[in-house]
């Protein structure tokens, strides 16, 4: 069983900076890309940005050069800077593992103007 397990969420003033940590355990046979993922009140779930086993990132272009994605084998964190309302969601990181992908159950993130 996999689990995938988010934190550093809260609350924060527009300018602000959060540091949100996923931890994935269990019995992962291959690990592949992860990710963060947000979703806002009556709105879709929406990619944040995506992080390789090997490295490589990618970001939406909400957030490119406010956010940063990194990761330390089964761990990813995302650095978030420059805070801004519309960035309120609860996140979620996920995990790709061959043909399935693992979501954490999320953590909240309000940000206030």
């Amino acid at each position: 069983q996999v689990q995938v397990v988010e934190s550093g969420g809260g609350s924060v003033q527009a300018g602000g900076s959060l540091r949100l940590s996923c931890v994935a355990s269990g019995t992962i046979f291959s690990v592949g890309a992860m990710a963060w993922y947000r979703q806002a009140p009556g709105k879709q779930r929406e990619l944040v940005a995506t992080i390789t086993s090997s490295g490589r990132t990618n970001y939406a272009d909400s957030v490119k050069g406010r956010f940063t994605i990194s990761r330390a084998g089964l761990t990813v964190y995302l650095q978030m800077n420059s805070l801004k309302p519309e960035d309120t969601a609860v996140y979620y990181c996920s995990l790709s593992s061959g043909s399935r992908i693992y979501w954490g159950q999320g953590t909240q993130v309000t940000v206030s103007s």
